[in-house]
């Protein structure tokens, strides 16, 4: 019997009187009664404690002291209890770092993937910055309808860069000496060497591809194909990452890259919360309806301060800014002018709102400063990387084509805070999407997005099973009625269902056997309409073997 049931003998825990029950393993069980009644002494206090108690043990000494320990329940005896593991309704969470991405292991996956998938775009220009050598040179021009259309006579170039104590006329001489004699251009710095003079067909295919190996050897990896008849108009390839057309050179990435939990990953001015603290001057002006003169700037209103506001006073009458208009109405010159000043204090001159709250962060060892601060300051988002908490160059990496894109999202609706200077033409134009709009879709969305998804064969079966991960995982939290939560949403706003059903969700993407689940009132907060997929979610815990106990 005990084979295939827990046996409970003699469960005195709390309010439980003498309870002997058998439970049948690999089976949903479901604990009923009214409120009182003992469901949670018996589900949590007596069976999770018992299940946890004995797979703690089965740990060394050393090992269990940094375990979390279950007392012992008041009971007899209980047999057959398989490891235990409890899903309950609340929600420990209350660091900023934990998302719903975390929670669920699909940033973990998701970070994988875009290390070992996905491709890089230049930040000025929009183009694929890729690895170039001989073939996929002249692969590329073969494309391009002005070359290899048309086979005309190119000029196959290298750049030389002089040395700083060396002359331009020496290192060209260098070069005559290794039978480079003819320049096409040259300045102070650099000059540029031709490498072959040659048509572009496919007769010269060998000796093209030769003259592309040698220059980007030469060249240091870097090579210009101009054409003959239009020197001026330039072909660039590099065999680094590096755009050759803005001449800006990338760093290859690895996963922790896409992960705003590691230093290599993570913003380097919020640390990767997203978020920063500063001065908010909507505190300092809270009413933009009061004059300069009539008490504008809040905290300079005071005996303490008002030496400030005199200051203020001063220097704007010199400078011919009115101080009987409200603050509403006066000029973007004008408010520039009372927030950062002209220059600092020693100097003489007007130092601003801003200098004034600077200097009062270097006295924020005093206690009165530090409560005075506290009351003009706010939690912004970062302005280096807008809020994605991720290094801008991380987020210059895009998964996907244009097509897959639009199907899940608007091209212009796409996060650009880490290419402002790019033209809205150019961005709408970027194929796929960064980590971080995958990151503010609805899982909804996020799950079309990865099943339209298809990797190009170079790409080996490790990013296909990280593929497959991740589809699964988005189908169990749609299962579970959470298709509207993205996954950059903090955990610690979840409320506990949400968070139960995300820990149920996670259990399943374990592949666990053979494990007891104890859960609390799974189905609270849910709609109707998605109680059968949360039937079916237990029922696909209990094909696995496993036993479920719900209260």
């Amino acid at each position: 019997m005990t084979e295939d049931s827990i046996r409970i003998r003699g469960a005195r825990q709390n309010n439980l009187r003498g309870v002997d029950l058998d439970l049948p393993l690999h089976q949903l069980i479901v604990v009923t009664g009214v409120s009182g009644s003992g469901k949670s002494s018996l589900a949590f206090d007596t069976v999770y404690a018992e299940g946890q108690r004995r797979y703690v043990e089965t740990f060394s000494p050393y090992a269990r002291q940094f375990l979390d320990r279950m007392d012992k329940p008041q009971v007899e005896r209980i047999e057959g209890i398989p490891p235990a593991i409890a899903i309950d309704q609340t929600n420990p969470v209350r660091t900023s770092r934990s998302t719903v991405g975390t929670m669920t292991e699909l940033n973990d996956h998701v970070k994988l993937l875009y290390a070992r998938a996905a491709r890089l775009f230049c930040r000025s220009c929009g183009r694929e910055v890729r690895r170039d050598d001989a073939d996929s040179i002249h692969a590329e021009l073969e494309r391009e309808p002005a070359v290899g259309g048309a086979g005309v006579r190119v000029l196959v170039t290298f750049t030389v860069v002089v040395p700083d104590n060396f002359s331009a006329e020496e290192i060209e001489t260098f070069l005559t000496r290794q039978g480079y004699t003819r320049i096409h251009a040259h300045t102070k710095s650099r000059i540029e060497v031709i490498q072959d003079r040659l048509a572009f067909t496919a007769d010269n295919r060998a000796r093209l591809v030769e003259a592309f190996e040698t220059a980007l050897k030469v060249g240091a990896g870097h090579v210009t194909i101009r054409l003959a008849d239009d020197p001026e108009r330039a072909f660039r390839f590099s065999a680094h990452r590096h755009c050759a057309h803005c001449d800006i050179a990338y760093g290859d990435v690895v996963p922790n890259s896409f992960s705003f939990n590691s230093p290599v990953g993570a913003c380097e001015q919020c640390r990767g919360f997203g978020r920063t603290i500063g001065i908010d001057y909507r505190l300092v002006i809270p009413d933009e309806g009061k004059t300069l003169e009539g008490g504008a700037i809040k905290p300079w209103q005071t005996k303490s301060n008002k030496e400030c506001q005199d200051d203020l006073m001063r220097f704007a009458k010199q400078r011919g800014v009115p101080v009987d208009v409200p603050w509403r109405e006066l000029t973007a010159e004008q408010r520039a002018w009372v927030i950062e000043g002209e220059g600092s204090w020693r100097q003489r001159k007007w130092y601003g709102v801003a200098r004034f709250f600077t200097w009062l962060e270097s006295k924020a060892y005093k206690m009165h400063v530090r409560v005075l601060l506290s009351k003009y300051r706010s939690y912004d988002a970062c302005p280096a990387c807008s809020g994605s908490r991720l290094r801008p160059e991380s987020l210059l990496w895009r998964l996907g084509t244009l097509d897959d894109a639009t199907a899940v999202a608007e091209s212009l609706a796409r996060f650009r805070g880490h290419v402002p200077t790019l033209s809205d033409a150019a961005f709408a134009a970027l194929p796929g999407l960064s980590i971080h709009d995958l990151m503010l879709l609805p899982v909804e969305r996020t799950a079309a997005f990865f099943e339209r998804l298809t990797l190009p064969p170079p790409f080996d079966d490790a990013a296909d099973l990280v593929l497959g991960e991740i589809r699964t995982r988005l189908k169990y939290l749609r299962d579970v009625g959470l298709a509207y939560l993205t996954l950059d949403r903090q955990s610690r706003t979840l409320s506990g269902g949400e968070v139960q059903r995300i820990n149920l969700t996670t259990a399943l993407g374990t592949s666990l056997v053979n494990t007891l689940f104890v859960l609390d009132e799974p189905s609270i907060g849910l709609h109707p309409r998605d109680l059968g997929r949360v039937v079916s979610v237990l029922e696909r815990l209990r094909s696995e073997e496993h036993t479920s106990e719900l209260q």
